[in-house]
């Protein structure tokens, strides 16, 4: 008798929703972003998630939406890579699933349908459709920007359809951690935003699409390795000191706070694409302080 070898999941550990490096005219520059994406990888990343919201993917045309995925393959190989493939249209998201597909990804992650707060049947004819490009699925709940929650029976819905093998979790209701395992075990929880991190971990996420690690790879990826490993005592010491950070990561100028973080400590963060603006002055102060803190204690 033979046994099936358990499907690889290239969605877990350390991905990075990568921020994009814009030239001072805003076009996007390929070069600095493929070293941003190998860099991660020597720093301790797993992969790396482009055309998030962190990689402004919304004010992205076509060509250099699919040039970002092309490139990130390039830097890194196609398995560690794993494009966001949202779109208001489920043809169109499952066309972009389709291109993460023939530029050689091992996965894609998905938001629900949200250019109007659609129903659970519209979620599910949505995963369905772009199932059907035949690459993983990690779906996407983020309600407090799309309003549309995909809740613990949701997703276990879309899970045993076979639509989705996991999920970014960004409502920031950890208490919503337990309950998915209950009804859906065999589906990975991915840590979704940077600021519950420790929360999930000890509630048994598989993986985290992170924000901070742009600018700080190496100290967050020890926070997320001896925190889902239980080393609690240099997780929560760690998590103490990165937390006036990772809190950005759930604010609305989350793009402009990690690219400026990536500034001072010497990566290509610079601008934001319209109509994001430069933070205000006090904001500004704020992240430089956290930022500069952070280097401080050695942990950049």
């Amino acid at each position: 008798m033979t046994t099936t070898p358990h499907p690889p999941r290239p969605w877990r550990g350390v991905l990075v929703a990568t921020a994009l490096p814009l030239r001072d005219d805003l076009s996007v520059d390929y070069d600095a972003y493929a070293a941003h994406c190998a860099w991660l990888v020597e720093n301790g990343c797993d992969g790396v998630v482009p055309n998030g919201s962190l990689g402004e993917y919304q004010v992205l045309t076509p060509e250099e939406r699919a040039r970002v995925v092309e490139t990130a393959v390039a830097a890194i190989g196609g398995e560690r890579v794993m494009p966001g493939v949202a779109a208001y249209g489920s043809a169109e998201a499952r066309r972009w699933a389709e291109q993460a597909r023939d530029a050689g990804c091992a996965s894609v992650m998905l938001l629900p349908p949200n250019a109007y707060r659609a129903d659970g049947r519209s979620v599910l004819a949505h995963y369905a459709e772009v199932a059907k490009a035949g690459v993983p699925v990690v779906a996407y709940n983020n309600p407090i920007d799309t309003k549309v929650d995909l809740v613990p029976e949701l997703l276990a819905e879309l899970h045993a359809e076979g639509y989705i093998h996991a999920v970014k979790e960004f409502s920031g209701d950890v208490r919503r951690a337990y309950r998915i395992a209950e009804l859906a075990p065999d589906l990975d929880l991915l840590i979704g935003a940077d600021d519950v991190l420790l929360e999930l971990a000890i509630a048994g996420a598989k993986g985290w699409v992170a924000g901070y690690p742009n600018a700080l790879p190496r100290a967050t990826v020890e926070l997320y390795r001896t925190a889902v490993a239980g080393d609690l005592g240099t997780a929560k010491k760690l998590y103490e000191q990165l937390h006036p950070l990772l809190r950005w990561d759930s604010k609305v100028e989350f793009v402009q706070a990690i690219k400026l973080s990536m500034d001072i400590v010497g990566r290509p963060g610079g601008a934001c694409r319209p109509p994001r603006q430069p933070l205000l002055p006090e904001q500004e102060a704020a992240v430089r302080s956290a930022t500069e803190k952070a280097v401080a204690a050695g942990l950049a």
